[in-house]
C-alpha cells in the first residue's frame, strides 16, 4: 500500500480575502520526492543499453517535459528507442517505485491539508504523464486536487506557460490571484511566464533568482496565509 497521511475530505470554507484564489502544485520534487526514482530509472535504462549515465545529465532533465527528456537521453546514450517508448519505460519503472512507497516532501501534506480546510482549491500541474499522476493521487483522498494538468495533456510543456494557464482555466481563477509551488528552474519559469506568483522550494537542483518568484528552503511550517504574505 502507498504511504498515506489523512487530509480533510472536503473544503470547509471559501477562501478568505488574504488567501490565494488557488494553489498550483508541481508534483515531482515538490509534492513528492520522486526525482531519485526518475534518476534511478534513467541510470537503469541507459546502463541496460550498454551506456553510462551520470547525475550531471540527470539534473539537466529535472522539471522538463518528458518527451524533451527522452530525446536528451537518446542523444546521450546508446538507446535507439523512439522518445515515446523511452518515456513509457521510465514511467513504468517510476510507477513501480511509487506503488511501493509515496515519498512526500516535508511539509507538503500539512500545507495541502490546511489549504483544503481553508477552502483554497488546489491544482496539480506536472510534466509527468497521467499514469504516474494517478498513482500518486491514489494515495490521497478523492477530490484532493480540483484540477490535474499532466504533461501528456498539454501541447507545450514547462517552461512554456501553457500548463499553468490550463490550470487557471480549469479552476476559473485569475493567475495573478494564485500561487504556484515549484522546485526546479524549468517549473518556476513556466509559472512565472504564465503570470502566477511563484514559490520556489529548491530540491535536487538549485533555482536561480527569477523575477516573479520568491524562495523558501522548505514547505515545513508554512500556512495558507504565509503564501499570501510571501508576495507582499
Amino acid at each position: 500500500m502507498p504511504s498515506q497521511q489523512p487530509l480533510a475530505s472536503e473544503p470547509t470554507t471559501t477562501p478568505a480575502a488574504d488567501l490565494p484564489a488557488a494553489v498550483f502544485w508541481d508534483m515531482d520534487g515538490t509534492l513528492v520526492d520522486t526525482e531519485p526514482y526518475w534518476i534511478n530509472a534513467e541510470h537503469a535504462i541507459v546502463e541496460e543499453a550498454g551506456g553510462v549515465w551520470n547525475d550531471e545529465y540527470a539534473h539537466q532533465l529535472v522539471g522538463n517535459d518528458l518527451m524533451v527528456s527522452a530525446e536528451f537521453i537518446r542523444d546521450n546514450s546508446p538507446i535507439t528507442l523512439e522518445p515515446v517508448e523511452i518515456v513509457e519505460d521510465l514511467l513504468r519503472r517510476v510507477i513501480a517505485q511509487v506503488t511501493e512507497h509515496v515519498p512526500w516532501r516535508p511539509g507538503a501534506i500539512e500545507l495541502l491539508t490546511a489549504l483544503r480546510e481553508a477552502g483554497v482549491p488546489n491544482a496539480l500541474v506536472t510534466m509527468s504523464w497521467r499514469s504516474l499522476a494517478d498513482s500518486v493521487l491514489a494515495a490521497l483522498p478523492e477530490g484532493t486536487f480540483a484540477a490535474v494538468i499532466t504533461g501528456d495533456e498539454v501541447e507545450h510543456g514547462k517552461p512554456h506557460p501553457e500548463p499553468y494557464l490550463a490550470a487557471a482555466r480549469a479552476l476559473g481563477v485569475e493567475v495573478t490571484d494564485c500561487v504556484a509551488i515549484e522546485d526546479s528552474p524549468t517549473g518556476v519559469r513556466s509559472a512565472v511566464a504564465a503570470g502566477v506568483p511563484t514559490l520556489a522550494v529548491p530540491h535536487v537542483v538549485p533555482v536561480p533568482i527569477i523575477a516573479g518568484a520568491v524562495q523558501a528552503p522548505s514547505l515545513r511550517g508554512l500556512t495558507p496565509a504565509d503564501l499570501h504574505t510571501l508576495f507582499g
